[in-house]
């Protein structure tokens, strides 16, 4: 077994966040190999905020997120167990952090793939079915081909399966898992609210030289 030194472990710990016994774990755990010592670590978390997914989250923030030149605005609502978990900063940046994800996904429009409302699953799949490059393709095939397309869909729909901006590496649900892990808190994201400037507001098509010569008389 490698020889863990406490240099090697104070740096996991500056990395990830982990205590100081689980670095350690982690690293005897994948012979001192820090990149496989984080993800050791990573899947540790991954247990722990399973474990906790099925405690009441009933504190938590809500906050917006303007973007610039305010012509996109987002309200989100995350929740976690207690207010003093709520007023950390951690937590705080997890929920801007969230918020910025929904400004810049335009096409997201529910949290996780399982809020999905059926209706809206079984009209992809009719779209999917009636693409012309399925044409005499077997049933067997063309089901796997809609299955892969329609599971595609519905992820570029769903907030949670998003790359975090910010790191493309993991998803939004890794972000949200990992702080699980460190904080040690239950958090969920709950709900979320686009608003776009002049969204559905159907505008008056003007020609210019009409205008002009309508305000000249000359029309």
């Amino acid at each position: 077994m490698a020889q863990i030194s406490a240099k090697l472990v104070k740096e996991l710990r500056t990395q990830t966040g982990a205590g100081m016994m689980d670095c350690k774990k982690a690293l005897a755990e994948n012979d001192g190999d820090i990149t496989k010592a984080m993800e050791w670590l990573r899947k540790k978390g991954t247990i722990s905020a399973e474990k906790k997914s099925g405690r009441i989250a009933s504190e938590g923030l809500v906050d917006s997120y303007i973007h610039t030149g305010g012509r996109i605005g987002v309200l989100v609502e995350v929740n976690c167990e207690t207010d003093f978990v709520a007023r950390g900063d951690q937590f705080k940046e997890l929920v801007r952090d969230v918020a910025m994800q929904v400004a810049a996904c335009p096409n997201v429009e529910y949290v996780r793939v399982e809020d999905i409302p059926e209706e809206i699953v079984a009209k992809e799949k009719e779209i999917e079915k009636g693409r012309d490059d399925l044409a005499g393709k077997p049933d067997n095939i063309k089901e796997k081909i809609v299955e892969g397309r329609i599971g595609k869909r519905l992820n570029e729909l769903a907030l949670m399966p998003q790359p975090y901006i910010k790191d493309q590496s993991i998803t939004v649900e890794e972000l949200v898992t990992n702080t699980v892990a460190a904080l040690g808190e239950n958090i969920q994201v709950r709900r979320f609210a686009r608003f776009i400037l002049g969204e559905g507001i159907e505008k008056e098509e003007t020609n210019f030289a009409d205008e002009v010569a309508a305000q000249t008389g000359q029309k």
